[in-house]
C-alpha cells in the first residue's frame, strides 16, 4: 500500500486541505456502457441544476478549491481545478472524454462531488507520496499537453518528482489498459463532510463499473 502525507507547508497555507485514498487491483476496460447511461441520465442533469441554482465558481467544493488555490499563489481562472472543468465542459453542453473504465469513473466522481479526482498507475509511481505546492519553475508534460508549468499548484510526488496535480496530471503514471493496480485520490479542501460521502459512493462506482477488486480506502 503506499504511503501518503500532506506537506506541513501547505497544510500551513491551508489547513482543510486532506486527501480521500484508494488503492485497488482492476482490469482496465474500454468502456462501461451502463456507467454512460447512468451519467448522462443522472449526473449531467444534476450538474447543470448546480451550475443553475450557484454558477460554476460557487458550487461547493470548487468553491474552496479555488480559495486554496489563491492562497498556494495560483490564479484558479488561469489554472482551474479539474473538476470545475469538467464542469464547464458540461455546462457548455460539450459532455466528457470517453478515457477507459478508471480515468471514466475518477471523472463521474469529480463532477459528482466537486472534487478534483486524479488516477494514477501504482505500478509507475514509488511508495512514498507527497502532496505538496508544485515549486518554482517545476514543471512535467501533461496528458495530451505540452509542458505544465506546475509551480503554485497542489502537487503529488514521489522521490522522482511531480507525478499529478488537482489541475492536470502527468504523462508518467497516467491510466492504461495495461494498469493492473491502480492509487485513485480526492482532493478536498473543504472543511465539510463531502469528502467522507465521496469516499462512500467512489467506492461503489469502482467496484460496479470499473470492476475495482480488493479496495483499500483511507483518508489523509
Amino acid at each position: 500500500m503506499k504511503h501518503l502525507q500532506i506537506d506541513p507547508n501547505m497544510k500551513a497555507l491551508w489547513p482543510a486541505t486532506r486527501v480521500g485514498c484508494f488503492q485497488y487491483s482492476v482490469q482496465v476496460e474500454k468502456k462501461n456502457e451502463e456507467m454512460w447511461k447512468y451519467l448522462k441520465k443522472e449526473i449531467f442533469k444534476k450538474v447543470k441544476d448546480a451550475i443553475f441554482d450557484y454558477g460554476v465558481n460557487e458550487i461547493p467544493n470548487i468553491k474552496e478549491s479555488r480559495q486554496a488555490y489563491k492562497a498556494f499563489g495560483k490564479d484558479p481562472s488561469r489554472y482551474r481545478v479539474s473538476s470545475e472543468a469538467l464542469i464547464r465542459r458540461i455546462g457548455q453542453g460539450k459532455g466528457l472524454y470517453e478515457v477507459n473504465t478508471v480515468v471514466d469513473v475518477n471523472n463521474l466522481i469529480s463532477i459528482q462531488s466537486g472534487f478534483s479526482v486524479g488516477s494514477y498507475d501504482a505500478g509507475k509511481i514509488g511508495a512514498e507520496l507527497i502532496f505538496r505546492v508544485g515549486r518554482d519553475n517545476e514543471t512535467y508534460k501533461g496528458i495530451g499537453k505540452d509542458e505544465i508549468k506546475i509551480g503554485g499548484l497542489p502537487v503529488l510526488a514521489d522521490d522522482e518528482g511531480a507525478i499529478g496535480s488537482s489541475t492536470s496530471d502527468s504523462e508518467r503514471a497516467m491510466i492504461t489498459e495495461e494498469a493492473a493496480e491502480v492509487l485513485t485520490l480526492i482532493y478536498s479542501f473543504s472543511e465539510n463532510q463531502d469528502l467522507e460521502q465521496a469516499m462512500e459512493y467512489g467506492k461503489k462506482y469502482l467496484e460496479k463499473y470499473a470492476g475495482a477488486k480488493d479496495i483499500q480506502r483511507w483518508i489523509v
